[in-house]
């Protein structure tokens, strides 16, 4: 008789998804494209890899738990919405001082503004036909 718990999904988020480097950090910052929200920017190019992986950089931000806690609603976004970019990207997050969301959600709604704004065009190019 099997008492374990049935299997469920994994929804941790690897350490292999997120930027730990500073050189990579660097390389995103000199030669990434950039999306601008009010009080954060997206920053991002392509990597050798078949997914995205995340890097965060909290500025003026001085309470150390308000860092931490922007940080984890950022990577719990990044966790539950991975490909809100085609695969294959490094992504830096900076969030400036007045960035401060209520949940994961909020910052999902900011994120696709910012990238509709950015690029407003791209979907409905395609959809004009002849």
């Amino acid at each position: 008789m099997n008492l374990s718990k049935p299997q469920q999904p994994n929804h941790r988020l690897p350490k292999s998804a997120l930027i730990r480097k500073s050189g990579h950090y660097r390389a995103v910052y000199r030669q990434g494209k950039r999306f601008r929200g009010r009080h954060f920017s997206l920053i991002y190019i392509n990597n050798d890899k078949d997914f995205n992986r995340l890097g965060i950089s909290v500025h003026g931000v001085k309470l150390a738990v308000d860092r931490n806690r922007l940080k984890r609603l950022i990577r719990e976004f990044f966790r539950l919405n991975r490909n809100f970019m085609p695969a294959g990207k490094d992504i830096v997050f900076a969030a400036r001082s007045k960035f401060q969301p209520v949940n994961a959600a909020e910052i999902n709604s900011l994120v696709s503004q910012a990238m509709h704004i950015a690029r407003p065009t791209v979907t409905s190019s395609k959809e004009a036909g002849p």
